[in-house]
């Protein structure tokens, strides 16, 4: 699985949580919370979707703050 591929579907997922449009703006420095005012319940069930769909656990303490931290975690762990 490429960087791309990654990128585009944690992309849907994010799309699919919010309904005002900005998540058309998402680029890899997207930042969650500030970028994108997500709270914590939409950050929850964000990352619920994209461990099931990746097959990963990702723990809270991560410091993933942008759609970039969340593609590069995805990719490692599945290495």
């Amino acid at each position: 699985m490429t960087k791309e591929e990654v990128f585009n579907q944690i992309k849907d997922i994010v799309k699919d949580q919010m309904d005002d449009g900005t998540a058309d703006k998402i680029e890899e420095t997207t930042n969650f919370k500030t970028d994108l005012n997500l709270d914590s319940l939409d950050v929850f069930e964000i990352v619920d979707k994209i461990e099931d769909t990746f097959d990963v656990e990702i723990e809270s303490d991560e410091g993933i703050d942008t759609v970039g931290d969340l593609v590069d975690y995805v990719l490692k762990q599945k290495a």
